[in-house]
């Protein structure tokens, strides 16, 4: 038996938005956009990351009722949700080619702890780390 964690799930205020900023801003690819009513299944995947898909997801029904869909998208909102991790081979070369896409950086690339480091927030709020693959 096979096993792994193919999918992650984070939620955003917009997909439209959210699409347009993982895809635009980050260059990751589209994997399933799909309808079923109201409810929109919709992952990404970097490039180099086949196996792995990015759920990018509206906080509502039917996984949660409508007084903890609207908690959610305000501690979204707040940059509450812990944050994601995003390893690079040169994060100051990532850092200038996604400035200039446009993403907004909360810390500027800085050297600390052997590796570096830098950090961002998407559209919703939700928290990123970007770290520089360390050598060897």
């Amino acid at each position: 038996m096979s096993q792994g964690v193919g999918v992650v799930g984070l939620y955003v205020r917009d997909q439209d938005e959210a699409l347009e900023f993982y895809v635009g801003k980050l260059g990751f690819t589209v994997h399933t956009d799909a309808k079923n009513g109201d409810y929109r299944w919709l992952t990404v995947q970097p490039p180099e990351q086949p196996d792995f898909q990015l759920g990018l997801f509206l906080p509502q029904a039917p996984v949660l009722d409508a007084a903890t869909a609207q908690t959610m998208r305000e501690a979204v909102a707040k940059g509450a949700m812990p944050p994601l991790v995003l390893v690079v081979d040169d994060c100051r070369a990532a850092h200038a080619r996604m400035l200039a896409r446009g993403v907004e950086f909360t810390q500027a690339p800085v050297e600390r702890y052997g590796a570096v480091d830098a950090s961002f927030r998407d559209p919703s709020g939700n928290g990123w780390k970007m770290i520089e693959a360390r050598k060897g």
